[in-house]
């Protein structure tokens, strides 16, 4: 779980943040950065999950404690580990979720976790 998100991230740039880094789709399977609908901005967490455990190290070194690349901010990144662990596990919670009406932009963001089209966007469930 990535914890202080300054709120004008959007999931999109947040995601090519972590990518442009080297912690993109092709080490992750699982993202999602919840939208405060009513204010239109991000509620400063964000849910990634890895599918190699040995990708979680040097992203924890790369922005744990550090301050964010965009928007003038004060909040400093704090990595934790989420309640809910695992693809799996992050899809059952969301699968009857309301969000999944909403726009794409707005929904969790799963990807292909092994194989050819690992890294590559996936349906959700």
């Amino acid at each position: 779980m990535v914890r202080n998100i300054p709120n004008k991230y959007t999931q999109q740039m947040l995601l090519s943040e972590f990518a442009a880094a080297g912690h993109g789709p092709d080490k992750m399977d699982f993202f999602y950065l919840p939208i405060d609908f009513k204010n239109k901005c991000n509620r400063g967490y964000a849910f990634v999950n890895f599918v190699d455990y040995q990708d979680i190290v040097p992203f924890f070194d790369e922005y744990n404690g550090t301050n964010w690349k965009r928007f003038n901010s004060d909040k400093i990144c704090d990595i934790t580990y989420a309640r809910i662990q695992g693809k799996a596990a992050m899809l059952k919670r969301f699968e009857n979720s309301a969000l999944m009406a909403k726009d794409d932009e707005y929904r969790p963001m799963v990807f292909v976790s092994h194989g050819e089209r690992k890294g590559q966007r996936e349906s959700f469930g």
